[in-house]
């Protein structure tokens, strides 16, 4: 059994209130529920939040919803409760502020755990176009050659000492763990490399939890301000314009 979380919540430090922001009519959220359900990789979908508010707004569209502690410090640490509660195989993190994600890309980080029962946790990369190397808001990783991440950095991995005899990878946010990895993550104290780089998913490299890692598509844009919901608006219209044509 697979259960895709979408963690969310109101108190957004820059975009306050981000996931029942109006998107042509629909609330954020909405947006990425009804992605997760063109995925169909889960037995179930739960919206995993500590505000009320939300809740009720999924309700109004047929989510489920759950309402969790506020005071998670990431939105593993959000899972990992639900995790707790409802038993499943594995989980599928899907951010709530990524109503453009792609449903190929949600099905792509399931399959490792789908297929391979030895795999702990799994995650997505595209290719990284070369405007975005330098970008530190860019994640990129590097995997072995079986295709686990070695390392993920906001820094151009791998440095081309030499001729590149790889592409540079770009790390798409979307995870799927194992029930006893996203536990475990939540008793873990901060790891080292996650406080320097400011990226979770290296706490589970530094205890020792392997991430496959699969190809996927990137997502247009995440909303993060106002000013790119507004962008998000515009490529949502477009994109059903062009249906409509």
């Amino acid at each position: 059994m697979a259960l895709i979380v979408i963690p969310a919540r109101m108190a957004s430090t820059r975009f306050p209130g981000k996931p029942l922001c109006d998107l042509l009519g629909k609330p954020m959220i909405q947006w990425v529920v009804e992605a997760c359900r063109k995925a169909d990789v889960a037995d179930q979908i739960l919206v995993a939040t500590p505000d009320q508010e939300i809740v009720d707004a999924c309700r109004t569209f047929g989510a489920q919803a759950v309402l969790t502690r506020s005071d998670h410090p990431s939105g593993t640490d959000r899972i990992a409760e639900v995790a707790a509660n409802h038993p499943a195989d594995f989980y599928i993190n899907v951010q709530g502020d990524e109503p453009l994600i792609n449903p190929d890309t949600i099905v792509a980080c399931a399959a490792p755990l789908d297929s391979d029962t030895t795999v702990q946790m799994a995650s997505v990369f595209t290719i990284c176009p070369p405007e975005e190397y330098d970008n530190p808001a860019v994640v990129k990783v590097v995997t072995d050659l079986h295709g686990d991440a070695l390392y993920f950095s906001r820094y151009a991995i791998p440095y081309p000492r030499n001729h590149r005899a790889t592409a540079v990878k770009k790390h798409v946010g979307i995870y799927a763990y194992r029930r006893e990895a996203v536990m475990s993550f939540s008793h873990w104290p901060v790891s080292p490399l996650e406080q320097t780089e400011s990226l979770e998913q290296l706490r589970f490299l530094e205890n020792g939890v392997r991430i496959r890692m699969a190809a996927g598509f990137g997502s247009a844009m995440a909303v993060d301000t106002p000013e790119q919901a507004e962008e998000v608006r515009k490529l949502l219209a477009a994109k059903l314009n062009s249906r409509v044509e």
